[in-house]
């Protein structure tokens, strides 16, 4: 097991260099895959997780910081998730759920303890988690706060197709 010792900006790096160069959903898709939310289907070639792969027909492990870390993001963006639908988030909403998704980053990145090939995989779900809250935050002004929510929630349907998570139901990939 190692330490998913990756810094945030080494993440966020991976992320621009992923949207740099436009990569495409070539990875191995999960069973019966479903497709993103018409409201939430905004440029997907700049997302990293179209980089993940199963682990051969199965899912990655998790550890118990990596499940209590993206339950805390799935409820936090589950929150929010209606006034971001219906366009009505402010921006300072985007800024504080923006934090609250950074800080469970953070514990995650600090505490989760996974194979290497499976915390490679991680990095991709995680690059997304911060290149949204990042967008979220009004960092790229060629991208709106939407799209940086938008990119968070393909983060999270990922995250429940690609890694076993035993609370991580349907629920969780909405």
């Amino acid at each position: 097991m190692i330490t998913c010792h990756t810094t945030r900006p080494a993440l966020l790096a991976l992320a621009a260099l992923l949207a740099g160069t436009g990569v495409a959903g070539a990875s191995q898709a999960p069973q019966a895959p479903q497709a993103p939310h018409a409201e939430h289907a905004h440029d997907a070639g700049t997302a990293a997780i179209a980089s993940l792969k199963l682990d051969g027909a199965a899912r990655w492990q998790t550890d118990a910081a990596l499940r209590t870390g993206m339950a805390a993001i799935h409820a936090a963006f589950e929150a929010d998730h209606p006034a971001i639908h219906d366009g009505r988030q402010s921006d300072a909403q985007y800024e504080a759920l923006a934090g609250r998704i950074e800080q469970q980053v953070d514990a995650i990145v600090a505490n989760c303890r996974l194979p290497a090939a499976a915390d490679a995989n991680l990095h991709y779900v995680i690059a997304d988690l911060l290149r949204g809250a990042g967008l979220m935050r009004g960092q790229d002004p060629q991208r709106s706060r939407h799209d940086g929510a938008a990119l968070v929630h393909g983060a999270l349907r990922a995250y429940g197709q690609f890694f076993d998570d035993p609370g991580w139901g349907p629920s969780n990939a909405r």
